[in-house]
């Protein structure tokens, strides 16, 4: 391994311009793939498409389930002639738009139950209403200010598409003219997309930007002692460049979990340029630029690839998760540190040569700073004492094991959002109207889900579930339509069925209906909290086994509820998994490189630092959500850096010191402070992170910067306790074994 890093310096000092050629010609090409980046949200960025659940999931969603924009219509009067007019009126061109399937509103009930006529006033159109049944009517008019046109877009419609027909219909909508006092807004959960993907590309570069010039206030104030001290953050930008090509050539979108993963990189890469750097800086000082770069490569360059590799093995567990979004802050986690340490391995060497680098220190100078003296006295008093010290720490660590599991799960993708994004604001006021806007879907499915024997079901089962239940507000199905058009009864025979479904309009038909195999009930329900969604949820599949469907019909809730109930589920379980998978990885990477006693000792700090991150959380009142679900496995890879730091020096200076006092303090006195400055702009780099006005990134940010300092907490004042602890702990087996070995027992 270490010809490999003598050829790479080798090449930078003899053919710098050759090296820059290419690596210019990485940067356009990583400029280009910038240009391929796509923005992902919905429900891609939670469920799995490829997995049985996500495939039954998509199945719904491409059914019954298309996409569905609302034009919501506030007035003091919604079933005025007026405004059952301009209903009318809008409603045949929307229609004729591209790739509008369906249009539907209170105006094709009324007009079908008035003969195809539109009442010429409220008293005829309010005697209409009585026939209509009050779960129906709610669909349309949730409140008596309030009225609802849906309009469901074509099957498998890209984002592009998508944002054409919203383009369309708005524009349309501005040439209309609305009765008097009538306010029209478009809304659904299209135009919730698009404006949450507009927030994400704002919010992104307020984070990226928000966190360089973090690093830059960090290097003004603590890389003083170096020369060209701003060189880290060209480094980390051109890293972030080059890791945003990477991700355009290869098809990686961005998503929520990927733009937090980016002030993360900007902290992880700043701390890899900043070793690199204080290294050359070092080695400047003793000789010429040549050497000092061959040093700087040759030494710097495998200790931090262990480190950088072993961060890398907590967001390798990031991978077990069944959640899309944690797995993506994985990837572009590893594929951004992997390449801000080969930036950084590269760059500010051939920097250094390019420019002719000359140190700021003198010649032949190393004088510790009053940093280096502080912690290395706090590191010694630890080591004399370090029982009680371990005992305080561990004592935290398990309260925090303890109390996680008791820490809520936040799944509603409503609260990560801005509270003043419009599309949030116009379907809270629908919600705060009608309770949730999100319906809980039954998909019955056999070979005829429309004899008479499998709607009488579906009438009992809503009916138990509207009697049983206060949450649930409502429900409708096809049931209810067939009965609106056949005199409030269900027809006893497969004939009449036949004939009563062909009189239902075409819109609402194909909302509950897919030829004979395939129907739907839709429950709606009061606001709720994820915690008691997912309660409702098992109810109501236990009563799916009690009210038994008819022989050849299954029956099965779906869709967004399900979804995003099953994801507490999900992280509950990966959280643990990930983390713990995290320990064994680290360990094994540890056992693997040291092969020493020594190896084991960062898992101490690391499991201390996991479990005071829950007590912090729980102190903090903040929430688990897809993001900070990943905190545990991202901790154990940024703390095992820190900690594999002071062990590396620990173990390089116990070779000459005269006790383990004198090994650690000489270990914190030389490296303490360049870990505390690269733990300082890490903190920096992730404290970026709550300038979002996304609520699950922010609070993402603030977890992570807590991590951060407890990690410091941990390399600085633990490690010292559990080196002294277990060289102790050595030297008693020795003594054990020399009195066994020279002074054996005497019968």
């Amino acid at each position: 391994m270490r010809s490999i890093f003598e050829s790479i310096s080798s090449l930078i000092v003899n053919k710098p311009k050759i090296v820059f050629g290419v690596l210019f010609l990485v940067f356009i090409t990583s400029v280009i793939g910038m240009s391929m980046l796509t923005m992902q949200t919905g429900n891609d960025t939670y469920l799995d498409k490829n997995t049985p659940k996500g495939i039954a999931f998509s199945h719904y969603e491409d059914t019954f389930s298309q996409d569905t924009l609302v034009i919501l219509i506030e007035s003091n009067d919604p079933l005025s002639p007026d405004v059952i007019k301009y209903l009318d009126q809008i409603s045949r061109p929307l229609q004729n738009l591209q790739y509008i399937s369906s249009v539907s509103s209170i105006a094709d009930l009324v007009k079908q139950a008035n003969d195809g006529e539109i009442p010429r006033s409220s008293g005829e159109i309010k005697k209409l209403k009585e026939s209509i049944p009050s779960e129906v009517l709610e669909r349309y008019i949730p409140s008596n200010l309030l009225t609802m046109m849906m309009i469901k877009l074509d099957v498998g419609m890209t984002e592009q598409k998508q944002k054409s027909v919203m383009n369309n219909v708005r524009s349309f909508l501005d040439s209309t003219s609305p009765p008097p006092g009538v306010t029209v807004t478009l809304t659904g959960n299209p135009v919730f997309q698009q404006e949450m993907g507009d927030e994400l590309s704002k919010s992104m570069g307020t984070l990226i930007m928000g966190a360089m010039v973090l690093m830059v206030i960090v290097l003004g104030l603590l890389f003083a002692y170096v020369s060209h001290r701003f060189i880290p953050v060209l480094i980390v930008a051109i890293g972030l460049i080059l890791t945003f090509g990477i991700m355009g050539l290869f098809g990686v979108s961005i998503n929520t979990a990927v733009i937090a993963a980016f002030p993360v990189l900007i902290g992880l890469g700043i701390d890899y340029a900043i070793q690199f750097h204080a290294r050359l800086e070092e080695e400047a000082r003793k000789g010429s630029l040549a050497d000092a770069v061959r040093m700087t490569i040759t030494r710097t360059g495998p200790a931090v690839m262990f480190a950088m590799l072993a961060t890398t093995m907590g967001f390798i567990a990031m991978f077990i998760s069944p959640v899309p979004m944690i797995r993506s802050f994985g990837l572009v986690a590893i594929i951004g540190v992997v390449v801000c340490y080969f930036t950084s391995l590269i760059g500010i060497p051939l920097i250094a040569v390019l420019i002719k680098y000359k140190p700021k220190g003198k010649i032949g100078e190393e004088k510790p700073t009053k940093a280096d003296m502080v912690l290395s006295k706090t590191a010694v008093a630890i080591a004399k004492n370090p029982v009680p010290i371990l005992m305080i720490a561990v004592l935290f660590a398990f309260i925090g094991l303890q109390v996680d599991s008791t820490i809520p799960i936040s799944t509603s993708e409503r609260t990560f959002v801005p509270s003043d994004m419009p599309a949030k604001i116009s379907m809270d006021k629908v919600s705060r109207t009608i309770g949730s806007t999100t319906p809980v879907p039954v998909l019955i499915a056999g070979d005829n889900v429309l004899s008479p024997d499998v709607l009488k079901w579906i009438e009992s089962y809503q009916q138990n579930e509207l009697k049983l239940y206060m949450e649930i507000t409502g429900s409708t199905s096809i049931v209810d339509y067939i009965k609106i058009y056949n005199n409030g009864t269900i027809p006893s025979t497969q004939f009449e069925i036949e004939e009563v479904i062909t009189k239902i309009p075409e819109g609402i038909r194909n909302e509950f209906v897919n030829g004979r195999t395939e129907t739907v009930i839709e429950f709606s329900t009061k606001r709720l909290e994820m915690p008691q969604q997912d309660e409702l949820k098992t109810q109501m599949n236990n009563d799916l086994i009690l009210l038994t469907p008819p022989p050849g019909i299954k029956a099965s809730i779906t869709g967004s509820f399900d979804l995003f109930t099953t994801l507490i589920s999900d992280i509950a379980e990966s959280k643990e998994q990930m983390t713990l998978l995290g320990f064994v990885l680290i360990v094994a990477f540890l056992a693997l490189i040291y092969r020493k006693i020594h190896a084991v000792t960062p898992i101490v700090p690391i499991v201390c630092i996991v479990g005071w991150n829950a007590v912090a959380m729980l102190i903090l009142n903040i929430d688990y959500t897809p993001m900070t679900a990943c905190l545990g496995s991202m901790t154990i890879g940024v703390a095992a850096e820190y900690t594999i730091l002071i062990m590396e020096r620990y173990l390089e200076e116990r070779e000459t010191a005269a006790s383990t006092i004198d090994a650690i303090r000489e270990s914190v006195r030389k490296i303490g402070s360049a870990i505390m400055v690269s733990g300082f702009a890490t903190f920096f780099g992730f404290s970026a992170l709550m300038l979002s006005n996304f609520n699950m990134i922010s609070n993402f940010g603030l977890t992570t910067v807590i991590a951060v300092l407890f990690s410091l907490i941990g390399a600085v004042a633990i490690m010292p306790a559990v080196l002294s602890v277990l060289d102790e702990l050595i030297h008693d087996v020795h003594d054990i074994e020399d009195r066994v070995l020279h002074h054996p027992h005497k019968e």
